[in-house]
């Protein structure tokens, strides 16, 4: 229940628990102050008696043999509220007196001393009111007396409920202007807080490039504000990483997706024999299995960078490739072993020759592949594939005789989307070459690009050690 009549609001529930907090400490507040004044009335009242009382005593005579009370020129003015007594005897006494007055007043004489009390008492043509009465023992010689005053209490009284209903107003406004003032003072402190969500709301706060801690803000939104950048700088981190993953598997599933659309298309062309059917089938299958290992690829380094550790002869992979790829006629690829993609001629090699790179044969496919392709598209008649073993692991070259990078473009070629001359009439997307650097990397190894090479380019793949 209480629940449901709290407020929705973060301003509504500050601003009541500062009115619940200002009216608790006001309560106390006002209980003392009120206590501290109906006591101090009461003092004053007690002085009050015992002036008067000072002032009959002044008309009791002790020292004789018997106690006498002698005439005063006011002394209708001092018997007013005014008993006298000896002992327990009364000597003298207000006129018409209340008998709850007097017993009062004869209880009070009988404890003999300064005693003071209250009671209730109806005087003639008044309501009930309260009455203070207070003892003053007089002693001389072997008689003692005893003066016993009377007030009414209503003027101090009184003057209590009217400072009680004084704070109860003064409380009243004060917890008026607390809440109006808390309500505005958090309203105005949660402004930058509108101001953030309409920020976010206006905008799309992923994409732009407006920061939550640019503004000057207070210390908490500020602390706020750059908590948020931090996280939507992580999101786009996460989004630019799913953009780039994206745009790597579009790019390396092209081309085995070519072959396969290509096989079909030549295969639906004319009534093919079975043979050439099942070698068909045999592409399509090839294609497919490297589609699966592309995918593996580049998910498990997208996951985090991890492969499956392993070891792969680079000779065979290379060749591998070499006969997977759509060469142009007019362009001939030769492994270190002059190998031609035309000829198939083989020559054999020294064993030991043959280095083993310390990364999983799908993994060097996908490093070696981008950088191949780029070789083919710019090459005008050739492209070289060497492989050297270096003290620290293994190294390809893959060189081409293109026009090569333009100098002003080197320092953004292995940049994501970037392309030298994107109006050249070759496809690409610039993904390549950032792809095999990266992959590399997340391997231990690198790609770089030798920019004294001349003529056309010449790419260097180095990898760890098998």
């Amino acid at each position: 229940m209480f629940a449901r009549l709290a407020p929705r609001t973060l301003r509504g529930r500050l601003s009541l628990v500062a009115l619940t907090t200002a009216a608790l400490l006001m309560t106390f507040l006002t209980v003392a102050f009120n206590t501290v004044v109906r006591h101090h009335l009461q003092r004053q009242a007690d002085d009050e008696l015992r002036t008067r009382a000072a002032a009959v005593a002044t008309t009791v005579d002790t020292s004789g043999r018997t106690v006498r009370i002698r005439e005063s020129p006011d002394d209708g003015l001092l018997d007013t509220n005014v008993w006298i007594y000896t002992g327990t005897r009364l000597l003298e006494q207000p006129p018409s007196p209340a008998v709850s007055l007097t017993r009062t007043a004869e209880q009070l004489a009988a404890r003999g001393g300064r005693d003071c009390t209250t009671a209730t008492a109806t005087t003639s043509g008044h309501a009930p009111g309260h009455i203070r009465l207070c003892a003053q023992p007089l002693r001389g010689g072997d008689n003692h007396a005893t003066v016993v005053t009377a007030l009414d209490l209503a003027p101090y009284r009184g003057s209590a409920d009217t400072l009680l209903l004084g704070s109860l107003a003064l409380d009243a406004a004060m917890l008026g202007c607390t809440y109006v003032l808390t309500r505005l003072a958090v309203g105005r402190a949660l402004r930058p807080v509108r101001a953030m969500t309409d920020q976010a709301t206006q905008r799309n706060a992923i994409t732009s490039e407006e920061r939550f801690g640019a503004v000057r803000r207070p210390v908490e939104l500020a602390r706020l504000g750059t908590s948020l950048d931090t996280l939507l700088d992580r999101i786009r981190t996460v989004l630019r990483h799913e953009r780039q993953l994206t745009g790597e598997l579009s790019h390396e599933l092209r081309t085995p997706l070519s072959r396969i659309v290509a096989e079909l298309d030549w295969w639906r062309a004319r009534p093919r024999s079975t043979a050439e059917t099942r070698a068909t089938h045999q592409v399509i299958a090839d294609a497919t299995r490297s589609m699966g290992t592309i995918c593996d690829t580049l998910l498990d380094d997208a996951r985090g960078g991890t492969h499956t550790t392993g070891t792969a002869e680079v000779r065979p992979v290379l060749r591998r490739l070499v006969q997977h790829l759509d060469v142009p006629d007019h362009v001939t690829i030769r492994l270190d072993d002059h190998q031609t993609h035309q000829t198939h001629q083989t020559h054999q090699a020294d064993p030991a020759a043959c280095p083993e790179a310390g990364v999983p044969p799908a993994l060097l496919e996908r490093i070696v592949s981008p950088l191949l392709a780029n070789a083919l598209r710019y090459a005008r008649s050739g492209v070289v594939v060497r492989m050297v073993r270096e003290s620290g692991g293994v190294r390809v070259d893959i060189t081409d005789d293109g026009p090569g990078v333009p100098r002003p473009f080197i320092d953004q070629l292995f940049q994501p989307g970037r392309r030298a001359d994107p109006g050249d009439g070759h496809g690409g997307a610039g993904l390549g070459l950032p792809l095999a650097r990266r992959l590399a990397r997340s391997a231990g190894g690198e790609v770089s690009y030798d920019s004294e090479h001349a003529p056309g380019a010449r790419f260097m793949v180095r990898l760890p050690p098998g």
